[in-house]
């Protein structure tokens, strides 16, 4: 693998983007980083190149090829789906993430559970529709509760866990009102949820780490799901033993089955788990860094990322190690505008950014936002990622939201329990032990 430093481009714009672009900001492999389309917080690591439209898969190798650039980093989902992988392949830039094909583990959850079901991977029962009686009439024999997922990308919100049937049944008619549509409707698993990353190259796979994040809107894990409110890493509950029985059943099996088809998978795996007491299962799979689990993830590396990624690119995780810091936990928690999962107003201005960075070390990863002058304005949903450090989850968020109180920013809004669970555990455990 060449040690030779790279112009690097990251594709994306949100506060996974600017956590990654931190990090590989950091590498003695990175010579010059450009993002596209970037956002204010991007622009301080690398440059912003708003004018190239990712979508425009030839403009991007025209862009690479004119940057020299020597690998590319694909952030979102969408570019994933979309292909962008491929045409930067076929144009021969080494490019970070999945191809069209095996990015389908992402893209169609139904493709995922045929996966499962034809390679014996632990997941909930499932049955897959497009028309709507026949939905309706699963759901009936099925009973609530019940997990109802549109079969395509939703950034998030595609899933609804129907607590009755009339939640269940409206489901179904939002995603098959449509001709076209599709969904997946599975048994609802009941446990602990925790996210579990794994670094892949086709046929071998590098774990990459835990967190657990909040998706519900509100305190108490109450209200719509979200792409996340907050998380931390890691998650204590993913233990030694259980790492081992998720790459060992789900992870590996996943990777031969995806080679076997044709179409291997490279990049990030992101397994969605539901840890039951059957042991754990697959609840979905991401094929990409998380969002805000990016945030938490990053801070707590102990070695270059650059080289992981770029040997990922080209098919060869051997000898590659990665690493993080077993001593320290990280938390994120996700300040969002106010009417967010639904319709935000955009523009309004957050001030003491700066001031909640000096808080303790904090790091604030944004997201949804523009700049306007010297002025930083919200400009989406999930607005920024206000991240912090501790030796416990505990620790790391009084950091965290010690910092946040520090910002500025009335129309905004955030839950205050991130962790909760994990900071009562740690309790617990320092009780035990006194």
């Amino acid at each position: 693998m060449s040690q030779t430093p790279l112009n690097i481009l990251l594709v994306g714009s949100g506060g996974r983007e600017h956590a990654l672009a931190w990090a590989i900001a950091k590498s003695p492999l990175c010579q010059r980083l450009f993002v596209a389309p970037g956002n204010p917080g991007t622009a301080r690591h690398g440059e912003n190149r708003p004018d190239l439209q990712v979508a425009d898969h030839a403009a991007v190798v025209r862009f690479c090829e004119a940057e020299k650039i020597g690998l590319v980093v694909v952030g979102p989902e969408a570019p994933l789906v979309a292909g962008l992988v491929d045409d930067l392949q076929a144009a021969g830039i080494p490019a970070f993430g999945p191809t069209k094909a095996a990015a389908q583990l992402e893209g169609s959850k139904g493709f995922t559970k045929d996966l499962c079901a034809e390679r014996s991977i632990p997941t909930a029962a499932f049955a897959r529709f497009t028309d709507l009686e026949p939905a309706l009439a699963y759901l009936r024999e099925q009973g609530a509760p019940i997990v109802v997922k549109a079969d395509g990308l939703a950034a998030g919100k595609g899933v609804t866990v129907a607590e009755t049937l009339e939640q269940a049944e409206a489901a179904v008619r939002a995603i098959l009102g449509d001709a076209g549509g599709a969904l997946v409707i599975e048994e609802c698993l009941f446990g602990e949820e925790a996210s579990f990353f794994a670094l892949c190259d086709g046929t071998r796979a590098i774990p990459l780490g835990t967190a657990q994040d909040h998706k519900r809107v509100h305190d108490g894990d109450r209200g719509p799901n979200t792409g996340g409110m907050g998380a931390y890493s890691p998650a204590a509950i993913v233990t030694p033993e259980i790492e081992r029985t998720v790459m060992e059943a789900i992870i590996a099996p996943t990777l031969r089955g995806m080679a076997e088809r044709g179409t291997p998978f490279s990049g990030i795996l992101y397994a969605g788990l539901m840890l039951t007491e059957a042991g754990p299962k697959l609840i979905e799979y991401n094929t990409r860094f998380g969002d805000p689990e990016a945030q938490v993830l990053m801070p707590r590396l102990t070695g270059d990322l650059v080289p992981a990624l770029l040997a990922a690119a080209q098919g060869d995780l051997s000898g590659v190690t990665i690493g993080f810091d077993p001593a320290r936990a990280a938390l994120t928690v996700v300040m969002a505008a106010q009417g967010y999962p639904g319709p935000v107003t955009r523009g309004s201005e957050i001030r003491g950014v700066e001031a909640a960075e000096a808080e303790g070390g904090a790091i604030v990863f944004q997201a949804g936002t523009r700049r306007d002058g010297d002025r930083l304005l919200s400009d989406g949903g999930r607005v920024l990622a206000v991240t912090a450090l501790g030796a416990s989850v505990g620790q790391a968020q009084g950091r965290a939201y010690a910092a946040l109180d520090r910002i500025d920013w009335p129309e905004g809004f955030c839950r205050r329990d991130i962790g909760g669970r994990a900071v009562a555990r740690e309790a617990a455990a320092e009780t035990l032990s006194d």
